[in-house]
């Protein structure tokens, strides 16, 4: 049963950010707590599980991968370019500079140790 996918299998990669669900938790909690066949399968509010996957960083703006570090943390957002889509973000490195609140160590994991850690491979 997919509804039974995040808690069977909580290493999964969401690209694009999670698309709508970082910005759509509140309802889908909300959800979850006021509809029975909201809980099927889920023990959990449905946010639990999210912040167990990986978020990418094609996103386009540093103000939305600023709002997924603040939700979901640094450790969980790995580096993304949407290559080779004409509509790739060109220079994903320097959306992670952007982002004013992180530090260098913070960058550099997004940058690659986070994917290292998400593929469980060594240095």
């Amino acid at each position: 049963d997919w509804q039974q996918l995040p808690a069977d299998h909580p290493r999964i990669l969401l690209a694009h950010g999670g698309g709508y669900l970082p910005a759509y938790s509140g309802r889908i909690d909300h959800v979850w707590g006021a509809r029975e066949d909201g809980r099927v399968n889920i023990d959990k509010e449905p946010t639990s599980y999210l912040k167990k996957m990986w978020l990418d960083t094609v996103v386009f703006k540093p103000h939305q991968l600023k709002y997924l570090i603040e939700q979901y943390g640094t450790d969980k957002i790995v580096m993304g370019t949407d290559y080779p889509y004409d509509m790739g973000d060109y220079n994903p490195v320097e959306l992670v500079d952007l982002v004013d609140t992180l530090d260098g160590s913070e960058k550099a994991a997004i940058w690659g140790g986070n994917a290292k850690s998400l593929l469980k491979m060594e240095d």
